[in-house]
């Protein structure tokens, strides 16, 4: 059997309809399933228990021998929490408790990292394992991310196959709950529903038009086909970046965001919000290297194409978001 956790999640609900996708009932589903609004992703899909994340541990003591796989997609993603507390417990010792189990175990682990341990940017955006002690994580959440990085490069004895995959910015289908952290496209949709347009953060910094502000965007429906290959193939064990290699601007997914519903732009900027200004990433593009050396061919959404499918596909259609 194949373990998912953040199974009601966002990443973890749309990899959990890839593996139905692949003939794969056999799924165990873990996390904390207190919210109706969000335990909706699992609605119609296949899979023989769900646990609370606190009861993993001990069920993994018992049923270990059957488990085949696990991915590890359960975190907090809160970038404006800063509670470390609560990035210790779910992000750092959780994993790290996971890990362990996985290596006495024999069993092999993909887990989420995150683009956000690379901060500002100022060693790059390449996923090389000599540069991981060096990066400066911008808030707690990266820097819960970067902590287990390291300490998973440091450990002698491992999983037999291991990935963390340092998600870049995520969009797509299943993500309506997630409130602030959803993706800006899925802001732009349901604002431009509300008012009739769109206000993006202006920029605070001279080196940056408004608007102009970049991120490396990947939907989701790519995430999930990496994924699946590095569970088929499972090659080196390590880090590996997942965005598509192009960063686009913010302007470049309004404007698409706008053209999917059919509509002319209407964009407007406003203050980025003071909690987030100092720590707010700029620019990030993924070196998606690693990725190819070890088999992965298969092209990208662009933008364009991604956002067409997510509004077109998910968002406009019917009373509220369709689930993947």
């Amino acid at each position: 059997m194949i373990i998912v956790t953040g199974a009601a999640g966002f990443i973890g609900s749309a990899m959990v309809q890839q593996l139905n996708d692949a003939g794969h009932l056999n799924l165990v589903v873990v996390d904390e399933f207190s919210r109706a609004d969000k335990n909706r992703n699992l609605q119609n899909k296949a899979f023989i228990q769900k646990l609370d994340r606190e009861q993993l541990f001990s069920w993994l003591e018992r049923m270990h021998a059957s488990v085949d796989f696990i991915f590890h997609l359960g975190a907090r993603t809160d970038t404006t929490e800063q509670d470390t507390a609560i990035f210790d417990h779910l992000n750092l010792h959780y994993t790290q408790q996971l890990w362990e189990q996985c290596t006495r175990f024999n069993v092999p682990l993909i887990y989420a990292s995150s683009a956000a341990t690379y901060g500002l940017g100022e060693l790059g955006y390449e996923d090389s394992h000599e540069v991981i002690g060096q990066l400066k994580p911008l808030n707690p959440y990266g820097c819960s991310k970067n902590d287990f990085d390291i300490w998973a490069l440091q450990q002698e004895k491992t999983p037999p196959f291991w990935a963390g995959l340092k998600f870049f910015n995520v969009y797509g289908p299943n993500e309506y709950h997630k409130g602030r952290m959803a993706s800006v496209i899925w802001h732009t949709y349901r604002q431009i529903k509300e008012t009739g347009g769109m206000k993006l953060f202006r920029s605070h910094r001279p080196d940056f038009k408004d608007g102009e502000q970049s991120r490396d965007f990947i939907y989701v429906k790519d995430v999930l086909k990496v994924m699946y290959f590095l569970y088929q193939q499972r090659p080196q064990n390590g880090l590996y970046n997942l965005g598509t290699g192009q960063a686009r601007t913010f302007l470049d997914l309004a404007s698409n965001t706008f053209k999917a519903m059919g509509l002319e732009p209407n964009i407007d900027f406003v203050d980025t919000p003071a909690d987030i200004r100092d720590t707010y990433q700029y620019f990030t593009e993924a070196n998606m290297a690693k990725l190819h050396s070890v088999g992965y061919a298969e092209p990208f959404y662009s933008l364009e194409a991604g956002i067409e499918d997510y509004v077109k596909g998910y968002l406009l259609e019917g009373l509220g978001p369709k689930i993947y």
